[in-house]
Order: C-alpha cells, then structure tokens, then sequence
C-alpha cells in the first residue's frame, strides 16, 4: 500500500517532488474503469502533499495503453450509460483532467484509441521513434471519445486531427513528434529519464507559480472535456447498434481489416 492510496493497477513513489504514476497492466496496459480511477485518485491525493511539485505518468511493458480492456465483463454495461455526465469511465477521465499539478506522459509504445486520449491528458509528452499513435475508432466502426475531439485539436490543429480521426491511421513516434503529439523525442530506453528530467525542471520552479500559471493555460480544459465526452458517447451509442460496428469488433479481434457497408 502507497502512502498515497491502496491501488492495485498502478504503482506510485516520489523523490526529489517528482511523482512517478506507473501502470502495471503490462505488456498492452489495456485500460479499465479501476484503472482511471486509480490514476485519478493518484492525482487527487498528490495535489494535498507538498511532497510532489510534478507528476509523470507512465507504464510497465513495451505499450503505454493500447487501447480498451475487451475481457472487461463491466465494458458493455458502461458502453451504453448514456446519461451526461453519467458514463463511469468518462467521469474518472474528467476527474484526471481536473489535477492541479504538472503532468508528463512518458510514452515509450503504443498509445492507441482511448490509450491515445489517456496520453493526451498530461500537459506534455516524452516519446521515442518505436511508439505510435493512433486513434483508430473509425476502423472500428465507431467514434473517438476520451475527450478526444478537443485534446487532439488544442495539441495538433483540427486538420491533424481529422487526419488522425478519418484514416485511422498509426503514426510512429517521430511523426508524431513533428505533429505535435509530442515537446520531446529521444531513444526508447531514455523515455522515463526525460519525462523526469523535465518533470524535475518543472518542479524547480514555484509551486505556487506553476500552479497558477497552470490554473489560467488550462482553464475550463476539463469542463470541455466533459461536454465532449457526452457528445462523444452520443455518436458511440449510435454506432454500436450498426452492423459495421459489429464487424469492426470482429475484424479487430481476429486480427484483419474489416468490411464496411454503410449500415
């Protein structure tokens, strides 16, 4: 047990006022409703301590979070709560997008549909050429969500995201760099270290200051992301009831390209 929490999907530590938050769902760290929450408590509980200036987020294992856990029993039932401001998932992702503190995402693999909106959520992002990204909804016959729709375009411009969004595309770490996707690039073994190293810059500064600062350049960010992800939901629960939803799913699990009617 963390001095910050009980948690069973995550690990946390800090030094020097540097967190580390470290899924340990490897080797995919697929995520789940427990795993957000977790990491949303983790936050919450290292905004109360002066111990943590700085947050880094990162995972165990050759991904970062490739995606939806689909052996989760509880995922259908959350799927179709459509209520606003209602879906379990989506709230815990809001309750993320709420922390006070500085957060860097250490992305050393793939980071894929709702992995991709996970790794959006921190302030910046370490990557290496072998990670890739890709919000892959619509060859899945769905729609992105994870507040998705407004992270992306605030980092990489709207026709970026379309890009993203419309082709389903994966776009491999340098690629991603020069999009935008993310502030710093560098060999795979080093990802953690940089994610620290800049975590560790930020944390030399003013809490107070950086806080402040970080209060005006984000505000109302995780209102928006709220409002989105209702909207989201709304064009999910559309699309799941479609038959190339149904063929998507089953295109992905056995592994090929699937085929669409329209319908």
């Amino acid at each position: 047990m963390s001095k910050f929490g009980s948690f069973k999907e995550i690990g946390v530590e800090v030094a020097n006022h540097v967190a580390i938050v470290e899924i340990q769902r490897p080797p995919h760290n697929f995520f789940n409703i427990p795993l957000i929450k977790e990491i949303a408590e983790a936050f919450e509980a290292l905004d109360e301590t002066d111990e943590c200036r700085s947050i880094v987020l990162a995972a165990q294992g050759t991904a970062f979070c490739a995606g939806a856990d689909f052996s989760d029993p509880n995922r259908n039932k959350v799927q179709r709560d459509q209520k606003p401001g209602g879906n379990p998932l989506y709230i815990e992702a809001v309750r993320m997008f709420r922390t006070l503190k500085p957060i860097v995402g250490a992305i050393q693999g793939a980071a894929i549909g709702g992995g991709l909106g996970l790794a959006m959520m921190p302030d910046f992002r370490v990557t290496c050429p072998e990670a890739r990204f890709s919000a892959n909804f619509t060859r899945q016959g769905y729609h992105p969500g994870f507040g998705l729709t407004v992270t992306l375009p605030d980092a990489i411009g709207r026709k970026n995201t379309e890009l993203m969004f419309y082709t389903g595309r994966r776009f491999k770490g340098e690629e991603a760099y020069k999009m935008g996707l993310a502030e710093v690039l560098v060999p795979r073994d080093q990802v953690r270290d940089a994610a620290v190293a800049l975590a560790t810059e930020i944390a030399e500064c003013s809490p107070l200051g950086v806080v402040a600062c970080r209060k005006i350049m984000r505000d109302g960010l995780a209102d928006r992301v709220r409002a989105a992800t209702d909207r989201e939901l709304i064009e999910q629960g559309i699309l799941r009831e479609t038959t190339d939803f149904k063929e998507g799913t089953k295109a992905m699990t056995e592994r090929r390209l699937a085929t669409f009617i329209g319908a």
